[in-house]
C-alpha cells in the first residue's frame, strides 16, 4: 500500500486525526503529500522512493518495535525508512540514548527532549541519508549498546538478509557486534527479496519484529518473534 488515510494513520499511531493534521502542517518549505501540505523533503530520490512504499506496513512495524524501548536504554538506530517510522513512535516520556547513523532518523529523534543523541560522524550519502566513517575507527567501535535496531531490504531462506549497499551492510554488522540485543525490523514485503549486500542470517538476531507471521520455512523459535 502506497498511501494512507488519516483515519488509518490515527488508528495505527493511537493518536487523534487532529494531532496528525497538526504535525503535517508547517509554514515554511512546503510541498504536497496526499492532499496535505507538508515540509519539503530534500533527500535524494532513492530515499523518497523507499519512504513512499508500504507506508502502513512500516508504521505497524514501527509501533511494535517502539514498545521494546525502555528507560535508560542505549540504542543503535540503523538507517532506512522503517527505522525512521520506529523513531517517530517512541514515547516522549522515555529517557534513552540514541546512536544515530542516518540524518532522517536523527531529525525525528532530536525532537524528543528526553533522548540523548550520539551521531556517527563521517561521509554523508544523500541516497540513503547514511553517515559512514571515513577512517578505520568508528564511534561504533567504542560504544556497547543495550539494543540495536537493524533494518533489512531482503529476507530470503537461502541468501539470508540483504540490503542495497555494501556501506550499509558494514555499518549494520558493526552495530550487531557491539550490542547486547540484536533486533531485526522489517515488513512482510521483504520476504523472498534478495539484494547485493549481505547482512547476515535471521538466526543471528535475538528478536525479530515483523507485521506478519514469519513463514515456518525459516524455523524461527516463537520466543524470538516479538509480539506486543
Amino acid at each position: 500500500m502506497d498511501k494512507i488515510h488519516l483515519r488509518e494513520a490515527s488508528a495505527i499511531l493511537n493518536v487523534s486525526e487532529m494531532t496528525i493534521r497538526r504535525d503535517l502542517v508547517s509554514t515554511k518549505s512546503m510541498s504536497l503529500l496526499g492532499g496535505y501540505i507538508v515540509n519539503e523533503i530534500k533527500n535524494n530520490y532513492f530515499l523518497l522512493e523507499q519512504q513512499d512504499k508500504n507506508v502502513v506496513e512500516k508504521m505497524e512495524v514501527g509501533k511494535l518495535a517502539s514498545a521494546l524501548i525502555e528507560e535508560g536504554d542505549v540504542i543503535f538506530f540503523d538507517c532506512g525508512t522503517t527505522i525512521a517510522s520506529l523513531a517517530s513512535q517512541i514515547s516522549d516520556e522515555i529517557k534513552f540514548t540514541a546512536i544515530c547513523c542516518s540524518i532522517n532518523t536523527f531529525m525525528i529523534l532530536q525532537e524528543k527532549i528526553n533522548c540523548n543523541i550520539i551521531l556517527c560522524g563521517g561521509h554523508y550519502s544523500r541516497d540513503n541519508s547514511l553517515v559512514t566513517s571515513i577512517q578505520n575507527y568508528s564511534i561504533l567501535d567504542s560504544i556497547c549498546t543495550t539494543k540495536a535496531f537493524i533494518a533489512t531490504s531482503g529476507v530470503d531462506k537461502q541468501q539470508g538478509l540483504t540490503c542495497f549497499r555494501f556501506s550499509e551492510a558494514q555499518v549494520k554488522q558493526k552495530a550487531m557486534a557491539k550490542t547486547q540485543k540484536k533486533i531485526l525490523v522489517f515488513d512482510h514485503t521483504k520476504f523472498k527479496q534478495v539484494h547485493s549486500a549481505y547482512i547476515g542470517q535471521l538466526d543471528e538476531f535475538d528478536l525479530i519484529v515483523c507485521n506478519r507471521p514469519i513463514p515456518e520455512e525459516f524455523r524461527i523459535p516463537s520466543e524470538r518473534i516479538w509480539k506486543k
